[in-house]
C-alpha cells in the first residue's frame, strides 16, 4: 500500500496525517516556503518554538538545525505543502534576472508572512498535483519554482537577501555551538558545515576543545541530559530518547544502561 501521509513530486512536498508526528530530518538544506492548510507545525531551535497554524505561510532559511512537530487540529488532519528553493536553482535564477549582490543575510532564519493572496493561490494551484499523484513535468516544475520566487520577492523585495545570500557558513565557537545544538541528529559532516569547517578541521578542532572524539562525546552529552530529564523532571524514557538525539529507544536504553549501570526505566 503506498503511503499517502507524505507525497513529494521533485521539490514538492504535500503532509497530511491525522496524528501528531514529529518530522524526519533535523537537518534544513535548502530554503523551505511552506502553507498549513490545517493543523499547526512546531518548530523547535536552541531560540525557543516558532508555531507556524492554519492559513499562515513560513519561511524558512538553509543550512539550519530544526525539529518539528506536526498537530493536527482536533478531529482533523494536519496539511501542509512545501516547496524547496534550491541554491543551483536561486543561482540560475540571480544570474538571469541580472540580479545585485546582497550582503551576508543576518535575519531571522525563520518568518511568517504576512497573508498574500497571491502566495495562497499558488498553493492551491498545487494541490490537483497531489490530489492525483502527477509528476510535473521537469519544465513544469521549473516554472513553478520560478513563480514562487516572483511572488516572494512580489510581497516583499527585501527578502532578496534571504534568498541570494549563496555565502557558505563561516567559521564559529564550535564549543558554544556544539553545546547548544548536541541533541540534534545530524552526521558529523553536517556539525562540520554548520559550524564553517572541514570534516577534518571539524574533528581535530573538537578534540582540542573536548580531548575526546565527537561521537563520544556527543553520546556521552545526550545521555547525561536524558538522565537528567528522567531523574529530576520525571520524564518518561520513551518520552526522552529523541529529544536527545537518539534516533530508536533500544539503542537508548542499551547505551543508558552501559553508562550507568541501570535501566532508564528504573533511575
Amino acid at each position: 500500500m503506498n503511503d499517502t501521509s507524505h507525497i513529494e513530486l521533485d521539490n514538492l512536498l504535500y503532509s497530511c496525517i491525522n496524528e501528531k508526528a514529529r518530522g524526519n530530518e533535523q537537518y534544513v538544506c535548502e530554503h523551505a516556503l511552506g502553507y498549513i492548510i490545517s493543523g499547526e507545525t512546531h518548530i523547535q531551535t536552541p531560540e525557543g518554538t516558532k508555531v507556524f497554524g492554519a492559513g499562515q505561510i513560513g519561511l524558512v532559511r538553509r543550512n539550519l538545525l530544526v525539529k518539528s512537530i506536526k498537530v493536527p487540529p482536533p478531529s482533523g488532519e494536519f496539511k501542509s505543502i512545501n516547496i524547496f528553493l534550491d541554491q543551483d536553482f536561486l543561482r540560475k535564477y540571480w544570474a538571469e534576472n541580472k540580479l545585485s549582490a546582497v550582503a551576508r543575510y543576518t535575519g531571522s532564519p525563520m518568518l511568517i508572512l504576512p497573508p498574500d493572496p497571491y502566495i495562497k493561490g499558488y498553493f492551491d494551484s498545487l494541490m490537483p498535483y497531489f490530489e492525483n499523484n502527477a509528476q510535473p513535468k521537469p519544465v513544469l516544475a521549473d516554472i513553478k519554482t520560478k513563480e514562487a520566487v516572483e511572488l516572494l520577492l512580489r510581497s516583499n523585495p527585501d527578502l532578496k537577501n534571504f534568498l541570494f545570500d549563496f555565502s557558505d557558513p563561516y567559521k564559529i565557537d564550535l564549543e558554544n555551538y556544539m553545546n547548544r545544538h548536541y541533541m540534534y541528529n545530524v552526521p558529523a559532516v553536517q556539525f562540520a558545515r554548520l559550524t564553517g569547517r572541514s570534516l577534518a578541521s571539524f574533528k581535530r578542532d573538537f578534540e582540542k576543545i573536548f580531548q575526546t572524539s565527537p561521537g563520544q562525546w556527543l553520546l556521552q552529552k545526550r545521555l547525561e541530559e536524558a538522565h537528567y530529564l528522567i531523574s529530576e523532571k520525571g520524564r518518561k524514557p520513551s518520552d526522552v530518547y529523541l529529544d536527545v538525539g537518539f534516533e530508536n529507544l533500544s539503542h537508548f536504553s542499551r547505551s543508558f544502561k552501559q553508562a550507568f549501570g541501570v535501566a532508564p526505566s528504573r533511575v
